[in-house]
């Protein structure tokens, strides 16, 4: 049996790792850490057996095999850190770190304990995003053009909301934005620089919204964007220019709620969709395998680092201070 901990009575724990471990024979949701208070309640709404008041307490459990950290932005470091001291695996949410420093501090960790770190881009393991991926792969799509990614929704900003914290973690890009760059990084497969970015700010100082042009190694440009505004409706879209002409993933970050793929390749336009589980699902799935064979993980180690290096640079560019 695999056994996972959770750190923090977080709200996206259910539909991240409690769920999917539930349709899971041989995985299990074993205890929880909560230093706020909420173990006991959270842990009796869900079903968890072992309870702890503080994250120390359950790295020291002899039973658990994997960390899952779905804590402020600015925890996720030094948990992640002294998870893996303690011998035990980790998922951990975006955003990854505060900071490419502090991003290459945690993969460091996980080299040296000999365990693994793997950032929680649950969509990337998704049919949805590895049909893409088979298209450019296979060159249905010819050479790649342009790209443009964007996602976006209200976030607002109630009492103790972390993403409208800076010194927490909080910003539109580092929980939005996060998404519309790994989607068009993994898809390319290069390093990338940051040509231009702007941002607008929210009265608290972090960012509301930010977008951003890129270029990759092999020239091809893309634009990112997000917007967390009071108003905003969910829209989240990468669109791929090519060669032999346009591909469209609509919904591309929770696509078992909906989505949908539009094919322009020189013939009839197709949209269709593909039957699959939740992003959720395909992740545990992977992480299980991986743990127990051996095998590697598109999410995590160099692949972090990067992801954190763009963000930090994007940032500097809409004129935001380092963190």
């Amino acid at each position: 049996m695999f056994n996972i901990g959770i750190l923090g009575a977080a709200r996206i724990a259910p539909a991240a790792i409690i769920e999917p471990a539930r349709r899971r024979t041989d995985v299990k949701i074993l205890a929880v850490a909560s230093q706020s208070g909420k173990g006991k309640d959270y842990a009796e709404k869900h079903g968890i057996a072992r309870i702890y008041d503080s994250y120390a307490g359950l790295f020291a459990d002899p039973d658990i095999d994997l960390v899952y950290i779905a804590l402020a932005g600015n925890q996720h470091g030094p948990q992640s850190i002294a998870a893996l001291a303690a011998g035990k695996h980790v998922l951990c949410e975006k955003p990854f770190a505060m900071n490419a420093g502090e991003a290459r501090a945690m993969v460091a960790a996980a080299a040296s304990a000999g365990k693994r770190l793997v950032e929680a881009f649950h969509d990337r393991y998704h049919p949805l995003f590895l049909h893409a991926l088979k298209a450019k792969s296979d060159g249905r799509l010819g050479a790649i053009k342009s790209l443009k990614a964007a996602f976006s929704t209200e976030i607002g900003n109630r009492p103790g909301e972390l993403r409208h914290n800076w010194a927490m973690g909080g910003g539109a890009f580092m929980d939005l934005g996060c998404y519309p760059l790994h989607w068009v990084r993994s898809f390319m497969g290069e390093t990338a620089k940051v040509v231009s970015a702007t941002g607008t700010r929210t009265k608290s100082g972090v960012d509301e919204g930010i977008a951003a042009k890129l270029r990759f190694a092999s020239g091809v440009e893309a634009e990112i964007s997000c917007n967390m505004a009071k108003g905003q409706n969910y829209y989240a879209e990468f669109v791929i220019e090519a060669e032999k002409g346009r591909m469209t993933l609509k919904n591309p970050v929770l696509p078992h709620r909906g989505h949908s793929i539009v094919e322009e390749l020189g013939g009839p336009k197709q949209e269709f969709t593909l039957a699959a589980g939740t992003t959720y699902d395909y992740q545990l799935a992977a992480i299980v395998e991986a743990i127990d064979k051996g095998t590697a993980l598109p999410t995590g180690g160099e692949d972090s680092i990067g992801n954190m290096e763009m963000i930090d640079a994007i940032y500097a560019a809409a004129g935001f201070p380092p963190r």
